[in-house]
């Protein structure tokens, strides 16, 4: 396991190795390591700029290479789009570096947690900041995109089809999708970075107690039922809670009687 030292030489290494090359017109850190990195197990998170979208992809090429010398165990590339790319090293001592590699007219604002380390024109710091101003005027900044009152109902009633067929993985994978749900309103009712939010031990002492009591104690279809009537207590209390999501009343109503049916 790595310290703070040994993690912020590493940083310091990828900024010197990465940002030398002329590929490169800026570097910008995101995550907690702007504010302070939030324990031992953080992450190191950057944004690596190219001046021309031409140059993503051989860049991309670049920061592997560069990365593949930090003493690493395995390295994965995963395309975002075609000119967008995420490099993902894990390292012997288990650090690990998601460094994305965006052509600097793409780069983008997705948390407050962001600071330009490198920027050789001037121009990433311009973008950077131009898009900050966009995200700090989102109305919402953290919408998730679709509509989650209907999903959560969508996944109850499918639970209780599948308890019908003895489906119990399948009635199980429901449950967990009415989990997400419930977590992606209290994180927004609680304002908390949704993209890429992982931190869930931060939320409402209260509602971490509530939530791990929706567990099933056993895979029968009583337990799995119990377990979605609790659930479906807390996603609505939340949701009631919620300054962006709403449930109309014809599908508060599809939900009640489907609890009903299935407590009697």
């Amino acid at each position: 396991m790595y310290n703070n030292e040994e993690r912020n030489a590493y940083f310091e290494k990828a900024i010197r190795e990465i940002g030398a090359s002329d590929l490169v017109e800026g570097i910008v850190q995101i995550g907690s390591g702007v504010i302070g990195y939030k324990d031992d197990y953080s992450d190191i998170d950057l944004m690596v700029a190219t001046s021309n979208i031409e140059d993503a992809d051989i860049t991309r090429n670049f920061v592997r290479e560069t990365l593949s010398d930090f003493n690493t165990s395995y390295i994965k590339e995963k395309p975002f789009s075609k000119d967008i790319f995420l490099v993902i090293a894990l390292l012997q001592n288990g650090l690990e570096f998601n460094v994305s590699i965006v052509p600097r007219e793409f780069l983008s604002v997705k948390s407050p947690l962001w600071k330009v380390i490198v920027d050789k024109t001037g121009l990433v710091s311009e973008k950077m900041e131009a898009e900050n101003e966009k995200f700090q005027n989102k109305p919402v900044k953290y919408n998730v995109g679709f509509d989650v009152a209907f999903e959560f109902v969508y996944c109850a009633l499918a639970l209780e089809k599948e308890l019908k067929r003895n489906n119990y993985i399948y009635a199980l994978k429901k449950l967990e999708d009415m989990r997400d749900y419930t977590l992606i309103v209290q994180a927004l009712n609680e304002d908390k970075k949704l993209h890429q939010f992982k931190a869930y031990q931060t939320l409402n002492p209260s509602f971490i107690e509530a939530y791990l009591s929706t567990y099933p104690e056993e895979v029968t279809v009583e337990s799995i039922r119990i377990s979605s009537q609790n659930l479906i207590e807390l996603f609505m209390k939340t949701l009631k809670q919620s300054s962006i999501f709403t449930m109309d009343h014809d599908l508060e109503q599809l939900l009640y009687k489907n609890k009903m049916t299935n407590i009697s």
